[in-house]
């Protein structure tokens, strides 16, 4: 997929079909986030796949994102908020060439997740194949920013004279 219309018509998902994400899928999301870049290439982060979902669905806003989720991965470590962003974007997208659809999940409770992860939190992604298939390629990215649920382009960019 370009890469252009992956970010044009990628939307957070919060409903997942029953469908397992096949290994090899699973590991091009998890090294989408390792190769991220990071400050002074220090890397100060790991990715941790979450078997417990339960505990962990106890611990976040949205429960019913994590337990529906083929895969959770928590990006875990003393990396600043940056490069945790990084490497999520990195995985959700791609995660979405794949077909896979994903969502950030905030943490009501950061000390539980923590306690379940092994260390600090900076984001909860959950990941699987969408309950309403979508197809990218229905539309031209340009169709699909025009569609975005965003503020127009003129209001949120400008430039220093």
């Amino acid at each position: 997929m370009d890469t252009y219309l992956a970010i044009a018509s990628k939307r957070d998902v919060r409903a997942y079909a029953e469908t397992p994400i096949p290994d090899d899928v699973v590991h091009r999301i998890l090294d989408a986030g390792r190769l991220a870049g990071s400050s002074r290439n220090r890397q100060e982060r790991e990715l941790v796949v979450v078997s417990d979902r339960e505990a962990l669905a106890a611990a976040v806003f949205a429960p019913e994102n994590v337990l529906g989720a083929a895969l959770v991965v928590a990006i875990a470590g003393s990396a600043g908020g940056f490069d945790m962003g990084r490497a999520a974007q990195n995985m959700m997208l791609a995660a979405w060439n794949d077909g896979v659809v994903s969502c950030p999940n905030g943490q009501r409770d950061p000390a539980a997740v923590e306690l379940l992860v092994g260390a600090p939190v900076g984001a909860v992604l959950s990941f699987g194949y969408p309950a309403k298939p979508r197809d990218p390629e229905s539309r031209s990215a340009e169709e699909w920013s025009a569609r975005a649920n965003r503020k127009p382009f003129d209001e949120i960019v400008r430039r220093t004279v």
